[in-house]
């Protein structure tokens, strides 16, 4: 989980508010605890790294993920949060279950595809395709420290380790 590290509040604007140009394609940019509009689909497509951190508030997060073909999220599970996915494009598998041996539940998924994950339940979200799988997902609470990118699966699973 992450450690409180925003101050909170809004930040006055004058409107109108310039938009912004894909802070998601290449910067470390969070921009949570603050009032924000996204073209989400944009961003999810947009993003080449296993997971970013788009947004992340007092009780929620929003990170843009990218599944390269026959990879996977990696079995995991949030004993404290629950977990919503939407696929924005690809096809997948997503397994889960009350337990790392027994994924009693299976669906294949696709483009437009939303998962929602209970907290407890162990899950693992499989890209069966051809192309890499996006998807962004909202955690409630935040799982990840603001301003988190993993490039690689490897970076995000060496990171969790040390939690």
């Amino acid at each position: 989980m992450y450690e409180e590290s925003y101050e909170s509040g809004f930040q006055h604007v004058q409107a109108p508010v310039p938009m912004q140009t894909c802070p998601y394609c290449g910067g470390a940019m969070d921009w949570g605890r603050q009032p924000y509009v996204v073209n989400i689909h944009s961003a999810t497509e947009a993003n080449q790294a296993f997971r970013r951190t788009l947004w992340t508030g007092k009780h929620l997060q929003v990170t843009v993920m990218c599944i390269n073909p026959g990879d996977s999220v990696g079995l995991e599970v949030h004993h404290e949060l629950d977990q919503f996915l939407r696929v924005e494009s690809g096809s997948g598998l997503v397994r889960m279950g009350d337990s790392r041996d027994q994924l009693t539940f299976e669906r294949r998924v696709q483009a437009g595809d939303a998962i929602l994950v209970p907290a407890g339940a162990w899950h693992d979200l499989i890209n069966t395709g051809r192309v890499p799988l996006k998807l962004y997902s909202i955690y409630a609470p935040p799982a990840h420290d603001p301003g988190t990118i993993h490039w690689t699966k490897q970076q995000a699973m060496a990171a969790e380790s040390a939690y």
